[in-house]
């Protein structure tokens, strides 16, 4: 199991027939280069919501505050996505594994930005992200392609990016490279590969 993740496990294995569900539609080193307002190169893009991941994102892991360098981008995101626009959704806070929700409330306090609670880790939990972000009215969200997702993980977070029709940002060196884990840098092979082989990330629908 991917990380104790059974939700990561199970739809990995669709990588098998469409690995171009793990290719990301932009690439960044690390956080502090994410442009704001969100733009892919060559595409048109109406981004309405951002989807944030947390752990090595935008902070160290197991953190609930941005990583010092990061603080200034977060703000001018924050600014960009204003109340319901930017949502954090995460596999450590608001997961099941965040007893009572605790985490999640903290760390929304301390950022004032909302942190999704879902039942389903990523990349499985798409659907609650969509109904959250429907439900919201200042967010006006018609399609998954006015969504982009940003994240550090492959396996998760540009994954669930692609299943749900959205655009996707991945930080592929997270907040230190040092720190990477093996599997990160098993991603970061595969990435490799499968841009050599003319694999090209699915179109947002």
């Amino acid at each position: 199991m991917i990380g104790g993740n059974l939700s990561a496990t199970f739809n990995v294995l669709r990588l098998l027939y469409s690995p171009s569900l793990c290719l990301p539609h932009t690439v960044i080193p690390t956080f502090a280069h994410l442009p704001v307002p969100l733009e892919f190169p060559g595409q048109k893009s109406d981004i309405r919501a951002v989807i944030l991941d947390k752990d090595n994102c935008f902070a160290e892991n197991n953190a609930l505050e941005v990583y010092g360098p990061y603080k200034d981008k977060f703000e001018a995101l924050k600014r960009a996505y204003p109340g319901n626009r930017l949502l954090i959704v995460s596999n450590s806070s608001g997961t099941v594994d965040d007893k009572d929700g605790k985490e999640a409330i903290q760390l929304s306090q301390a950022l004032s930005v909302p942190v999704l609670r879902h039942n389903v880790k990523k990349p499985g939990c798409m659907d609650e992200i969509i109904t959250h972000l429907r439900s919201c009215p200042d967010v006006n969200l018609e399609s998954p392609s006015q969504i982009a997702v940003v994240g550090d993980r492959l396996f998760t977070d540009i994954m669930m990016a692609n299943m749900m029709g959205a655009w996707s940002v991945w930080v592929r060196d997270g907040v230190d490279v040092k720190y990477a884990s093996a599997f990160s840098g098993f991603e970061r092979t595969l990435h490799e590969f499968l841009v050599k082989r003319g694999y090209q990330p699915p179109s947002p629908s």
